[in-house]
């Protein structure tokens, strides 16, 4: 999904189209904020205060796709936040526009003091920057915090946020919990509830022959978390309830589909939702993926698979 709009802020394509006026001058914090975690969290309030002291507006300057798609296309998805979702949570945090550059083979080649001149002064007009202690940008990623100030654009450099117990906030650590399937861990990183979302399309209905009818859909760019059973929560896009389920992640042994996807059963559900956007919230694994002797012995797992979930999720 690609990024978009929200009610409360602002896109534009930098490249794509010209930067109106009223857009220019902001205070704006760079980075690629995939998961939008608690230390980008602490990043995006320390601007949001910046601005509001200068009476400029909070912008964010970001890139996509993840420059890991253009360097490294063959490895497994990584995004925890793929667009659609990564622009929600940072108008969550505040930002009210988002400037958002293709992480491109030419921007990848553009040297760091070019990403000064052309970007930051030329097309952004930026009022203040904001980074984190290890940002660096430019080919061979050759360009260092110092070098903005050098420029002469007034610069805020923010130093590592770590959780009150000294652990590393990072979205390679998140990554590492949600291939665990540690959704608890994760989720104490990120300081939201993760959730992977997709248009439902119609399957090959052997839940339905089961009895268990199940909403399914792709995982895309989202990252692959340890494949298994869920106790999650599910909504679908446009409503407000919050469903509770039992989603299989995976490649189903039993039936080895050829791409790994996301199959919801959501309880006391009938309506049919195919061509709509469904929301996935995994709150806990509770197995692996199993191939079992035969259908009865996988309805048996299945029926205790809803009754383990509905206990978690009635507890939750």
């Amino acid at each position: 999904m690609s990024l978009k709009e929200t009610r409360h802020m602002k896109l534009f394509d930098i490249g794509k189209q010209p930067i109106p006026g009223e857009a220019k001058g902001a205070v704006v914090v760079i980075g690629n904020f995939d998961g939008v975690h608690k230390g980008h969290q602490a990043l995006l309030a320390r601007a949001k205060h910046q601005a509001a002291a200068l009476g400029r507006p909070l912008a964010v300057l970001t890139f996509e796709p993840h420059p890991r798609e253009l360097f490294r296309p063959d490895e497994p998805p990584c995004r925890i936040t793929p667009g659609a979702l990564k622009a929600e949570r940072l108008a969550a945090s505040g930002a009210e526009l988002l400037f958002v550059r293709a992480f491109d083979w030419d921007f990848a080649s553009l040297g760091a003091q070019d990403f000064i001149d052309v970007i930051l002064k030329q097309e952004l007009a930026a009022a203040h920057v904001i980074v984190g202690f290890d940002f660096r940008f430019g080919q061979m990623r050759a360009g260092t915090p110092a070098m903005i100030e050098q420029a002469g654009l007034p610069l805020t450099v923010i130093e590592e946020i770590k959780l009150e117990q000294g652990q590393e906030i990072s979205s390679s650590r998140i990554r590492q919990h949600l291939r665990r399937g540690e959704i608890d861990a994760a989720n104490a990183l990120l300081g939201w509830e993760w959730e992977i979302r997709g248009e439902i399309v119609k399957g090959d209905q052997r839940g339905r022959d089961l009895g268990y009818p199940t909403a399914n859909m792709a995982l895309g760019e989202t990252l692959h978390p340890a494949y298994g059973v869920y106790a999650a929560r599910a909504r679908i896009e446009g409503e407000s309830e919050w469903r509770p389920a039992a989603v299989n992640i995976g490649i189903r042994p039993m039936f080895t589909v050829p791409l790994a996807q996301v199959e919801t059963f959501i309880f006391e559900f009938s309506r049919e939702i195919y061509g709509q956007i469904l929301h996935v919230r995994p709150v806990a694994r509770l197995r692996s993926e199993a191939k079992f002797a035969n259908l009865e012995d996988l309805i048996a797992q299945m029926e205790k698979d809803c009754m383990q979930a509905r206990q978690i999720l009635g507890k939750s």
